[in-house]
């Protein structure tokens, strides 16, 4: 999609059908695109495909995103939106975080191409919003200072991003070029000798098993146990003072 200047937001939301009967909408198009990306990678990702795949104008398309980046845009706040209409607070302040992260990183790796596209911007969207919004609330609900609030969030926010990057690029690579990867440590790792890389042959058999899988569910117990830890912290201070 080329650089172009969209009309007043109101164009943008109108739904109205297209010249061959397609009644368009963001939600649509959005729609389209994480298939397109799902099934044919980025390069898909193009007016001319995404007109043809709705079966539209091309130039329709113009009045609800300004150029692919508005669409990518669209595409990450979808994303997030998605794990949160999965998500439901329970009032454990640990439950929720790690629900909530282990949906964003699902939800990467259901759609890895478009997660590796769009999942390190920041939108200013809707969904975006309400995640900030329920990820600061879950952490000042708990009893986090605020200033902490935000540095806990901002550590789990980015940890579930960044492997949901992570992960979906790995996801993305061709069969042959993961099953090589995979292979590495089974043929490379757990074969090298102990009188050069003792560690590695001590553990060997734990590599194998271990890294082949995503280290996410265990970074982010780690991030938890560590905000409780820093939580009892000020808990046990506040009991303390005079």
């Amino acid at each position: 999609m080329s650089e172009r200047v969209v009309p007043a937001p109101g164009a943008r939301r109108r739904r109205r059908p297209t010249k061959q009967g397609v009644v368009l909408s963001e939600e649509l198009i959005v729609g389209t695109a994480l298939r397109l990306l799902k099934e044919h990678g980025a390069a898909a990702l193009t007016v001319r495909r995404l007109g043809a795949a709705l079966g539209a104008d091309p130039s329709a398309l113009y009045r609800y995103f300004r150029d692919t980046d508005d669409l990518l845009l669209a595409v990450a706040d979808e994303l997030i939106g998605r794990a949160l209409r999965a998500w439901r607070r329970t009032g454990d302040w640990r439950a929720d975080l790690r629900e909530l992260g282990l949906l964003i990183h699902a939800g990467a790796l259901a759609h890895p191409q478009a997660a590796v596209l769009s999942s390190y911007r920041v939108t200013g969207r809707t969904n975006e919003i309400r995640s900030v919004e329920a990820g600061l609330g879950v952490l000042r609900d708990a009893g986090f200072p605020d200033q902490e609030a935000v540095g806990i969030y901002h550590a789990f926010i980015d940890q579930a991003l960044a492997f949901a990057v992570l992960d979906a690029a790995a996801e993305s690579l061709p069969r042959e070029s993961r099953r090589a990867d995979e292979e590495m440590w089974r043929a490379t790792y757990a074969r090298l000798p102990s009188d050069t890389h003792p560690h590695i042959a001590a553990t060997a058999r734990h590599l194998v098993a271990d890294m082949n899988r995503s280290a996410y569910p265990a970074a982010l117990e780690l991030l938890l146990s560590a905000a409780g830890a820093r939580l009892a912290s000020f808990t046990s201070g506040r009991r303390t003072k005079p």
